[in-house]
């Protein structure tokens, strides 16, 4: 029920956003097609705003799981985790990506992560084929807490139809009361856990908040907030 609630909350907003703004999402970066495979490999520089001490990168659209999507060309769009996830999950053993050439679809599976006896799946926020994926998480899957706005980062997808994708998702004002949501239910959700461990006055939730919460209750947590 509280899924269903946060759903319908989140639609509602995304209505009204929809019917003040009705203007196209704009690539953010744009990509001179000579330079597509260094682009690809190159890692966006992003400059996060803090919302109930998470960061959330104004140049960025979010899916109410939790990841984000960055256009780099009207269809190439890098994807990633949340700050809010990242830390989240806290620690991770290995995280297992999409194979490239494959479809996912927006708000579906995209790739599971893995600590201790728990999985748990992400799910997208674009639709379309897999265009390449980060090898370096293979290696280091932790690089995906570390740096989820940078290096961390997930895939990349050939969106055909990244304009209508990205209109589901939020931004800007809403992108921060989505933050400040999160972080303001799972203190309710874990109220003594989270003392000391969300920010308060604008300064930085700690790395690992998983930590502070037990470990049978992480998994359904991560769930809930993950949309999975």
């Amino acid at each position: 029920m509280t899924v269903l609630l946060v759903l319908f909350t989140f639609v509602s907003f995304l209505l009204i956003d929809h019917f003040r703004s009705r203007r196209a999402v704009q690539p953010v970066l744009q990509v001179a097609p000579a330079k597509h495979a260094a682009a690809t490999a190159a890692t966006p520089r992003l400059q996060p705003a803090l919302v109930g001490g998470f960061a959330v990168p104004e140049n960025l659209r979010y899916h109410p799981g939790h990841t984000w999507a960055l256009s780099e060309s009207p269809n190439l769009v890098r994807v990633g985790m949340d700050d809010f996830a990242s830390k989240l999950t806290g620690k991770v053993d290995k995280i297992t990506l999409p194979q490239r050439g494959q479809w996912i679809r927006q708000g579906q599976k995209m790739c599971t992560l893995y600590r201790d006896d728990c999985a748990v799946d992400m799910v997208s926020p674009i639709e379309g084929s897999v265009s390449d994926i980060n090898m370096a998480l293979a290696a280091d899957p932790k690089l995906a807490l570390r740096d989820p706005f940078g290096e961390g980062w997930l895939v990349t997808v050939q969106a055909p139809d990244a304009k209508t994708s990205f209109r589901n998702l939020l931004g800007g004002a809403m992108a921060r009361w989505w933050t400040e949501e999160s972080a303001s239910r799972l203190q309710h959700r874990m109220p003594l856990a989270m003392a000391g461990a969300l920010a308060q006055d604008g300064g930085v939730a700690v790395n690992d908040l998983s930590a502070q919460i037990p470990d049978q209750e992480w998994l359904p947590l991560a769930k809930e907030f993950f949309l999975s």
